[in-house]
C-alpha cells in the first residue's frame, strides 16, 4: 500500500539520519523522550475529546493505512440491493419489502451484500429510509431530510476525529519542547560535570524538540489529512445510497434511479453498469 511505503520511507531516511548524526546518548535518551512525548499526546486527546470522538481518533491511524472501507465491488453490491428492494417495492408495494428492511439480517436480499449488512451505518440508512417512505407516501422528501441528517451525524463524529488528529500535529511540537526543556533542566543540574558529558547531556535534550517536530509533520499531520480523506470518501458511500433512495421517491423507474447515481460515483469506485433487459421485454413492461 502506498501509505506504508511513505512511512517505510519517512522512517529510514529520518532514524537512519539520527543514528548517523546521534551519539550514544541520544541513542539512550530516545526510548525515554518517544514515551514522554507519545504519553503526553496520548493524554491531550483523552482531555480534549469526548470518549467517542478519542476512539475515533485513535483508529484513525490503522484507518489510514488500510484505506477506505468501501470497494469497487461494494458500490456493485450496493446497486443490486437498492434496485431489488425497489423493484419488488414497486411492484408489490412497500408491503413486499417489510419484513426484508424490518430483520435485513434475515433478509436474502441482504445477505446477498454481507459487507453492506454489517455495516451499521449504511444498513440503518437504507432500512430508516425505506420505512420512512412505506409510512408516509405523500412526502417522500421526509425520507431525504432524515436520510441527510443521518449522514450528517455520522460525517459530523469522524470529521470530529481528524480535528483531533489535527490538533494532536499541531500540539506535539509544544510536547517536544517541553520534553527539551526538562533534558536542559537535568543537563544545568549537571553543569559542573566535563564539557563533553554536558555536550552529550544538551543533545539529547534536544532530541525532544526533534521528535515533536518530526512526529507532528512527518507522521501525525499526513495521518490526519489522509484519514480525512477517507471519511470523505465513506461519506460518499452513504451519499450515492441517498441519491439512488431520493431519486426513486422522486418517482424515477429504479433502474434509472440506480443508474444516475452509479454515473456520479468517482470512475475508481464505479461498477459496470447493470446489462438492460432486450427492448422487447421493456416495451412488454
Amino acid at each position: 500500500m502506498l501509505q506504508i511505503a511513505g512511512l517505510v520511507i519517512v522512517l529510514l531516511l529520518v532514524g537512519g539520519g539520527l543514528v548517523i548524526t546521534g551519539g550514544p546518548a541520544t541513542m539512550q535518551a530516545l526510548p525515554f523522550e518517544l514515551a514522554l512525548i507519545g504519553g503526553a499526546a496520548f493524554g491531550t486527546v483523552l482531555l480534549g475529546n469526548a470518549p467517542d470522538v478519542a476512539r475515533e481518533a485513535f483508529s484513525g491511524f490503522g484507518r489510514a493505512f488500510r484505506g477506505a472501507h468501501w470497494t469497487k465491488a461494494d458500490y456493485g453490491d450496493l446497486f443490486t440491493l437498492l434496485g431489488t428492494l425497489m423493484r419488488q417495492a414497486k411492484r408489490g408495494g412497500f408491503i413486499a419489502i417489510e419484513a426484508d428492511i424490518e430483520r435485513p439480517e434475515d433478509s436474502p436480499i441482504f445477505q446477498a451484500a454481507p459487507r453492506i449488512l454489517a455495516d451499521a451505518g449504511a444498513r440503518t440508512l437504507i432500512c430508516d429510509a425505506f420505512r420512512l417512505m412505506a409510512l408516509d407516501l405523500a412526502d417522500p422528501a421526509r425520507a431525504d431530510a432524515r436520510m441527510e441528517q443521518a449522514i450528517n451525524a455520522q460525517l459530523d463524529r469522524r470529521m470530529k476525529a481528524v480535528g483531533a488528529l489535527n490538533t494532536l500535529a499541531d500540539a506535539l511540537p509544544a510536547l517536544g519542547i517541553v520534553a527539551a526543556v526538562l533534558g536542559i533542566i537535568r543537563t544545568m543540574g549537571a553543569i559542573d560535570q566535563d564539557p563533553a558529558i554536558l555536550g552529550a547531556m544538551i543533545g539529547a535534550a534536544l532530541l525532544g524538540t526533534f521528535l515533536g517536530v518530526f512526529l507532528a509533520y512527518g507522521l501525525v499531520g499526513p495521518i490526519a489529512a489522509r484519514y480525512g480523506q477517507i471519511v470523505e470518501e465513506e461519506a460518499g458511500f452513504l451519499d450515492t445510497i441517498r441519491a439512488v433512495i431520493r431519486s426513486y421517491g422522486e418517482g424515477l423507474a429504479p433502474a434509472l434511479a440506480v443508474e444516475l447515481a452509479r454515473t456520479a460515483v468517482p470512475p475508481r469506485l464505479q461498477p459496470e453498469p447493470a446489462a438492460a433487459p432486450p427492448v422487447s421485454l421493456q416495451r412488454a413492461a
